[in-house]
């Protein structure tokens, strides 16, 4: 199957910076109505917005500050009253804190889970909705092992659970609503600096990360138009060093 990403409406969190700044510009980049970044950094999201309207014409961007922990019923209402139709959402906010698990759990699961059902019925079309795509960013670490980020780990494999259970056909043939997730490898981002209480567990993590094959957000974000163009409904794609591969 074929989507195409012309006249799409995509809400992004975590869209001020890093993959999510990446998938908004790509998505842009392939003829997308408006992407609309949730984030909490105003500052940053307002220059993203900005930049990409100058960049891609006049309101094709929008900033909306957004805790996806604590804003969803406001944001969620005010998106729906504004734009009525939403094609696409991106639930890519993320952090790593090992040192905090509530929080880690609270925005990298429950507010996915949360944000995805609270979409899902608005867009399903067995109860009015025109249908629409749901990508989750989970993680090559929501299905990988290794010693380090345990706490992460486990808040991306319960995404990666949830996004290939709500995905099936059984629910996409109600529904008309794709859920996808793509699990990016070591990414040059602001997430990745994220420090822990243990300092040797720290050094023993660095020393690994250097081990690994980086790459830069926009390959990120250019995976995420090949998987919204072509990916089926429960599936999930990794995208690590560029090279795309369905895990």
């Amino acid at each position: 199957m074929s989507r195409d990403l012309s006249n799409k409406t995509a809400v992004i969190t975590g869209g001020a910076q890093g993959i999510g700044l990446a998938i908004a510009t790509s998505f842009l980049k392939k003829g997308a109505k408006i992407v609309i970044l949730l984030d909490l950094e105003e500052k940053t999201g307002v220059e993203a917005a900005n930049t990409l309207n100058s960049e891609y014409g006049e309101n094709k961007a929008v900033f909306i500050k957004c805790d996806v922990t604590a804003d969803l019923e406001a944001v969620s209402k005010l998106i729906f009253d504004t734009y009525k139709t939403v094609d696409i959402l991106v639930n890519n906010a993320g952090v790593v804190c090992e040192h905090d698990p509530r929080k880690c759990i609270a925005v990298n699961t429950t507010a996915v889970i949360e944000w995805t059902l609270k979409f899902w019925e608005h867009m399903r079309k067995d109860k009015g909705g025109i249908g629409g795509t749901i990508l989750n960013t989970a993680s090559i670490y929501s299905y990988r092992i290794d010693p380090f980020c345990p706490i992460y780990k486990a808040s991306k494999f319960a995404v990666l659970g949830f996004t290939k259970s709500l995905g099936l056909d059984y629910h996409y043939d109600k529904t008309g609503i794709r859920i996808v997730a793509i699990c990016p490898g070591f990414t040059m981002t602001k997430i990745v600096t994220a420090k822990g209480k243990d300092e040797q567990l720290q050094r023993d993590f660095e020393a690994f990360v250097r081990t690994n094959i980086w790459q830069n957000a926009d390959v990120v974000g250019l995976a995420a138009v090949q998987v919204f163009e072509s990916a089926d409904s429960g599936t999930a794609w990794a995208v690590e060093g560029g090279v795309l591969e369905k895990v």
